[in-house]
Parts: C-alpha cells; sequence; structure tokens
C-alpha cells in the first residue's frame, strides 16, 4: 500500500472515530422510530441535519420521492454513490438492521469527504427509502439518481459477515377478490365467497410448487378474510411475493402464481384484481474487484469470511439494490453482529440491532466501504474501467 494510500486511509479512520458516538446515537434514534416504507421523514431529518452539520447540503425530496435525498462532496472524477436505507418493517420494526444501514452510510460518507479530493473521487450519500417493498432504488434509478455513479456501496446487517448473498429478484403484489354477502346459515347460496377463492388459490399455488425451478418461491398473507364468521365474505385482500434466481426466471414464474388465483376466482364465481406494490427486483450481479477490496478491508477490521470460504450455501434475500448492479457496478456485503441466533425479520433481531455488537458492525461497515471506494480510486485498472464503463455518462470532461 502506498503512503498516500494509508495516510488517507488513516484519515478517514480518524473521522469515523471522531464521529463514531454520534453514529451510534442516529443508529438508536432511527430504530427507537420505526417508519415504514415512503414515510422514513424522521429518519430523513436526523440524516439531513447530521450531514447540514457538516457543512454537506442535503437536497431532499428528490425523484419526486418525499423520503429520498441526496448529499455531495468531493469534486474528484471517479463518483462514488453510498446508499443508506432506513424504512422498518411493519409489526417488527428494524428487524433488518435498516438502522445499521443509514447510520454506516452517513459515516462513510463523511469519511470520504475528508479525503475526497485528495484519492479523485466525489462521494454522493443517496438516502434510498422503501426497500422492504417498494422498490425506492428501482424509481431513483429509472429517475436517473444513479447516472452519473461510477460504483454504488452499501452493507446490510446479518447473523454473520458474508461478501454477498444469492439476491432472487421478487416481486410484490396484493390479490383482491370480490364476491358476495350473504347469511351464512339462512341463505349461504346468495353469496359468492371470496374466502373460498382464496382457499382454493392457496392450494392450487402449493401443488404448483412441485414443478417449481431451484430458487423459485412464492409466499404471503391474508391482510383481509372477513369480517365475522356468519356473513358469507365479500372482500378477501392478500398479499404476496414471486421470487426466482433471475428476473428473466420471475417472468416466467409469476404468471404460472397468478393463474393459481385466477383458477380460485373461476371456481367461486369471484372476481380477482392484482396490485402492483412495487416494481421488481432483479437478481444481483456483485462487481468482483470491488468486493476483493471490501474483503481485504473487512478482515484488516477483523472481519472473517469463513463461512464463503468453506464453501457454505449464500444467504437468500432480495434487495432493490439489486436492480442498480445491473446498471453500476456494485457490492451489497452483509455485515455481521451477534444476534444471538435470531435471523432477520425477527423481533430478536430487531434487538441485536442496537447492542454494543451492531454499534461495531456499524463502524466496521462504514470503514470499510470507505477504504473500498479509496482503493478503487488509487487502483489505475480498477479506477479506469470504472471511469470508462461503456455507454456511461463518465465526468471526464
Amino acid at each position: 500500500m502506498s503512503t498516500h494510500v494509508s495516510e488517507a486511509k488513516e484519515r478517514a479512520r480518524a473521522v469515523l472515530e471522531r464521529e463514531r458516538s454520534q453514529l451510534v446515537e442516529l443508529s438508536h434514534d432511527i430504530h427507537d422510530h420505526p417508519e415504514t416504507a415512503f414515510e422514513e421523514h424522521h429518519a430523513v431529518e436526523r440524516l439531513a441535519e447530521s450531514l447540514g452539520a457538516h457543512g454537506i447540503e442535503v437536497r431532499e425530496g428528490i425523484c419526486e420521492l418525499p423520503t429520498a435525498f441526496s448529499a455531495r462532496a468531493g469534486s474528484g472524477p471517479l463518483r462514488v454513490a453510498i446508499c443508506a436505507e432506513y424504512d422498518a418493517l411493519p409489526g417488527v420494526g428494524h428487524a433488518c438492521g435498516h438502522n445499521i444501514i443509514a447510520a454506516s452510510a452517513l459515516g462513510a460518507t463523511l469519511a470520504l469527504a475528508e479525503v475526497a479530493d485528495e484519492v479523485g473521487i466525489s462521494v454522493e450519500l443517496l438516502g434510498t427509502p422503501a426497500e422492504e417493498g417498494g422498490g425506492g432504488k428501482v424509481l431513483m434509478l429509472e429517475r436517473g439518481a444513479f447516472d452519473d455513479a461510477h460504483l454504488a456501496m452499501m452493507v446490510h446487517p446479518w447473523p454473520n459477515d458474508r461478501l454477498a448473498a444469492q439476491c432472487l429478484a421478487v416481486s410484490h403484489f396484493d390479490v383482491h377478490f370480490e364476491g358476495k354477502e350473504a347469511h351464512a346459515s339462512a341463505a349461504p347460496y346468495e353469496g359468492i365467497n371470496a374466502a373460498d377463492a382464496m382457499i382454493v388459490a392457496e392450494v392450487a399455488l402449493g401443488l404448483l410448487r412441485q414443478q417449481f425451478r431451484p430458487g423459485d418461491q412464492a409466499h404471503g398473507v391474508i391482510l383481509d378474510g372477513g369480517k365475522a364468521a356468519n356473513i358469507i365474505p365479500a372482500q378477501v385482500t392478500g398479499r404476496f411475493m414471486c421470487r426466482a434466481r433471475t428476473i428473466e426466471g420471475l417472468e416466467a414464474l409469476e404468471p404460472r402464481v397468478r393463474h393459481c388465483f385466477e383458477a380460485g376466482a373461476f371456481a367461486a364465481g369471484a372476481k380477482v384484481r392484482f396490485e402492483e406494490l412495487s416494481p421488481p427486483y432483479t437478481h444481483m450481479e456483485s462487481d468482483p474487484d470491488l468486493l476483493a477490496a471490501y474483503r481485504a478491508n473487512a478482515e484488516a477490521l477483523g472481519r472473517s469470511f469463513a463461512a464463503d470460504d468453506a464453501g457454505e450455501p449464500l444467504p437468500t434475500a432480495s434487495t432493490d439494490m439489486a436492480n442498480v448492479s445491473l446498471r453500476v457496478p456494485t457490492i451489497h456485503p452483509m455485515i455481521g453482529i451477534d444476534a444471538k441466533g435470531a435471523v432477520n425479520h425477527q423481533h430478536e433481531f430487531a434487538a441485536a440491532c442496537v447492542t454494543p455488537s451492531a454499534d461495531n458492525a456499524l463502524f466496521d461497515g462504514a470503514l470499510a466501504l470507505a477504504w473500498t471506494a479509496i482503493d478503487a480510486a488509487a487502483n489505475a485498472d480498477v479506477r479506469d474501467r470504472l471511469l470508462g464503463r461503456r455507454g456511461h455518462r463518465a465526468l471526464a470532461r
């Protein structure tokens, strides 16, 4: 490592050491105020306050999304996008650790802002709402937020450190069945049972799973199944997700899944309507050079990727960061926290996201991302590849 790079990395570390307590407080505060998709006003306010206190201007409401924002620092040619997530899950709060993601993204941005001009980068913190179903990054990608980015990065909490997950392509949709009310005892023959339509659909879906390709999934919950046992339910709504290993696989799977709901409606004599909840999420393609640099930097901080080295199965998840990865060189490594056996989307994991282990992950994730950006700028081959990406609006002008 050159003296220049080493000094830049130490300055980045010094920034994070200085800001550690404020970053931890921010993480805990966002955790204490869980906000679901597109409602993350408190989180955005806190992040904007922190950036403003460091003299970094924030543009809120970008891409026609009230809880999306952008904040830039530095003027170097290599443009680094750091993605912050901050939405919570309904019912279980920050059980996916987005409070850690937000604070680590802020930390990485502050660390890079300190050295940006001297290492030849500009850093942009992108506040990306609604990852947990809503597709904030997909909408921002379509509306130009990533047009000038040469690379995009974030870390995601997980029960252990992993370089990447098997990110499945996913679609999110509601299914609405409409039937007709009737007295369930006196005149059931006058009704059309929307719940029967859902039951038939669920049975058909269960049978279809035998023909699923490896990696295909379909799952959901009933949001409204009726109001009283003595009334034939006229409206029943479920929320479902389809997943596949690739976006092409998803495009093949989803019509078959929807046919199950259509069959339920036909059998019960009901009507069915589908409501899209977000744009589809794609599969992910991690950039190998950036991932190698992240690994080296994370290991320098004491992180271990023994599970990757042992060839253990990749974690399975879905994220709208995957859509970004098909357009911009991207990494989305998993940063380990001690969750005491819990896994993401459990109450116990939410509790683990404000422990000392989570606070350390926040710091390590932020510093590993910052160091990875510095390495990308310092490695001539990697830098030139990123700057010269075909079709990219590079800043070499």
